[in-house]
């Protein structure tokens, strides 16, 4: 049986709040530090930050 993603949360009380959340951060993170030309350097930033 396959469900309907907005019925999850009332069958299990999950949701994706983290996962929006998380990228909200990384969006947030990205506006800052446009223009970065070193994508390594950035990876390595976001990682340190929010692993």
């Amino acid at each position: 049986m396959q469900r309907i993603p907005s019925q999850n949360y009332f069958n299990n009380r999950s949701t994706n709040a983290s996962a929006e959340s998380f990228n909200a951060k990384i969006k947030e993170f990205r506006t800052q530090f446009r223009g970065v030309r070193d994508v390594k350097f950035f990876l390595y930033r976001l990682t340190k930050l929010y692993a």
